[in-house]
């Protein structure tokens, strides 16, 4: 079992997201151990990216800050190396096809091995072609977490059967960013991946407020946030730590309640 499923058995997880370089690495670096000292228990760290096709404003407008910032794959990669000196905390990182084919799929999850990153997302890597990258992924032991949606339907269980880490549960329809009301059948969707498979079950896109965790905890096995928690990185810049850490701790207790 992976570093990142063990961790659901603990209890419900909660998974922020932030931009890697937004506002900058020296951030990032400060920024992530104390997530995890605030209670994140899973940390996706987007590689930022020109063409995000799966993001809304919040995290294009993230990306485009860490990609002027000077941010790239291998000054990440060095970021994530100085996080590991202050934290075991799982990491997933969160990123597109693109960026992993111009790095080279073999020398990416080799790194993703050596510097200590234990899943990653692509949300553009559909079921069908997940064998351009799972021969990689596989071989340097990273789990290559999937994602299904409302629309995946009798796709569900396919999916289900080979996925690894958890399931990445889209709550709503189109990109990211916070929204009002989540009205998808969230726990239909699950319910069918628990028909073939005990794998987790996490919820993201459009989760903002401890509200919405706790009512998402109910039915899933972990709650992810991320536009939110960029939001607070684009409001505060080089002072967000702080208010980043106090979201953390006040959506924490509304998951695990």
């Amino acid at each position: 079992m992976s570093k990142i499923t063990d961790v659901f058995k603990k209890g419900k997880a909660f998974i922020p997201f932030i931009t890697a370089g937004d506002p900058n690495l020296d951030i990032t670096v400060k920024l992530v151990p104390k997530m995890a000292e605030a209670g994140a228990d899973i940390i996706e760290l987007g590689i930022p990216f020109s063409d995000p096709v799966a993001e809304g404003i919040v995290i294009q407008k993230a990306d485009e800050r860490a990609l002027a910032a000077g941010t790239t794959t291998d000054k990440i990669f060095d970021a994530v190396k100085k996080i590991r000196e202050q934290t075991d905390i799982p990491l997933a990182f969160m990123t597109y096809v693109n960026p992993v084919y111009v790095y080279g799929p073999d020398k990416f999850f080799s790194n993703c091995a050596q510097y200590g990153i234990d899943g990653v997302i692509i949300p553009d890597l559909p079921y069908e072609e997940k064998d351009e990258i799972y021969p990689y992924s596989s071989k340097y032991g990273i789990d290559l977490i999937s994602l299904i949606a409302p629309t995946s339907k009798e796709r569900i269980q396919m999916i289900a059967k080979d996925a690894q880490g958890f399931i990445y549960c889209v709550s709503s329809m189109g990109v990211t960013g916070v929204r009002e009301h989540i009205d998808t059948d969230i726990a239909g969707m699950i319910n069918m991946v628990k028909e073939v498979s005990d794998i987790p079950c996490a919820v993201g896109f459009g989760i903002s407020t401890p509200q919405q965790a706790s009512e998402i905890a109910s039915v899933g096995d972990g709650v992810i946030v991320g536009s939110a928690v960029v939001k607070i990185i684009d409001e505060y810049g080089f002072e967000c730590i702080d208010p980043v850490i106090e979201y953390i701790k006040n959506m924490k207790k509304a998951v695990k309640s």
